[in-house]
């Protein structure tokens, strides 16, 4: 009995691990793949933040933030105190793509046509010749975009949202990919012209910069001291055509959204519809903006489809600049940030 006993032991243990082996098999070969290729994508965002990280310190947020802006089509607006980097990050993305890049530096006496171009007349032919303005590029710097009247801002209202141009009568279509990057100082009044709502909703993201922390403030000291007399963007490579920017870019459009994920979305801005908190809700466009954002954020990290981390790492800066509090709880010191992490706290996750 005893032998009989050891025999059916050892070929259970036997049987069990025949089994354990072929469950292995099992899960190897069902490993999840996504449909999407994305691993290209994701390699050459590694190497745009290291090429980056070459000159800034810290800041990832507002890095990762830039290149999902242009993995989704979209602009960004980057709002912080002088002296935080705003305007070099912009330069080093650019860089870092080669792509046509312009400056614009934005001031009071600036013209519509100095942005976007003018006919001039050509004595030798008797006719008029449009020249193109700086605007006709492929990534655009727009230096202190608060610093120039209402109707120069408003030169950008049709080239931000259909990528053309209309001037005498004709349209002008402009190179893709197409992405307009614009700096503004929050502080600072004198001289300045706020950016009407219909303006903001134009950008994608509000990205906030913050001061360093004491770590990296040393850190960048350090750099600086390094560098002695080399220019700073020198160590910078190009490398991400055109081509490669607009194949990944229809790519993120094909990431796979859930049917309840798109209903989060859409409850989210709902929300900001009916809060009491709220004088202005976000817009349809508000709702689209975090679809496409959710979407580069989740390229980014290799994966094909969207998950709620992405919607909620998307939403405050998507919808800080598109909302406006009530004046009563603006002088009790309400911000935007607050109400809109309210409400993605307050609305249900989809499992």
């Amino acid at each position: 009995m005893e032998e009989h006993n050891e025999a059916l032991e050892n070929n259970s243990e036997e049987s069990g691990q025949v089994d354990n082996t072929e469950m292995q098999q099992e899960s190897s070969e069902l490993q999840f793949k996504n449909r999407l290729d994305l691993s290209e994508l994701q390699k050459n965002v590694e190497k745009i933040r290291i090429e980056i990280g070459k000159i800034i310190v810290g800041q990832h947020d507002m890095i990762d933030m830039l290149i999902a802006s242009l993995l989704a089509k979209g602009h960004s607006l980057i709002e912080g105190v002088p002296g935080v980097a705003k305007t070099i990050t912009a330069k080093l993305l650019a860089k870092s793509l080669a792509v046509g890049f312009s400056r614009i530096q934005f001031t009071p006496d600036l013209m519509p046509s100095d942005i976007l171009g003018t006919s001039v007349f050509n004595l030798k032919t008797s006719e008029f010749e449009f020249k193109h303005g700086p605007i006709f590029s492929n990534m655009i710097l727009i230096d202190e975009i608060n610093r120039s009247p209402a109707k120069t801002q408003a030169a950008l209202f049709e080239v931000m949202e259909e990528q053309q141009i209309t001037i005498d009568g004709h349209q002008y279509k402009l190179d893709t990919p197409f992405m307009v990057l614009a700096t503004q100082n929050p502080i600072e009044q004198e001289g300045t012209y706020r950016l009407p709502e219909a303006q903001l909703d134009r950008f994608l993201f509000k990205i906030d910069v913050d001061y360093p922390n004491l770590e990296e403030e040393i850190n960048i000291i350090t750099r600086e001291h390094e560098l002695q007399d080399k220019v700073k963007t020198e160590s910078i490579n190009s490398f991400l055509s055109g081509k490669q920017i607009e194949k990944y870019q229809n790519l993120v459009t094909k990431v796979l959204v859930e049917e309840n994920l798109l209903k989060y979305i859409a409850e989210l801005i709902v929300a900001t519809r009916t809060n009491q908190f709220l004088f202005l809700g976000a817009s349809p466009r508000a709702s689209i903006a975090i679809l496409k954002a959710s979407k580069a954020f989740a390229a980014m990290e290799g994966r094909d489809f969207v998950t709620p981390e992405d919607i909620k790492r998307a939403a405050i800066p998507v919808l800080h600049h598109r909302v406006i509090v009530t004046p009563e709880r603006e002088m009790e010191g309400v911000t935007s940030k607050e109400v809109i992490k309210h409400i993605i706290e307050s609305v249900e996750i989809p499992r």
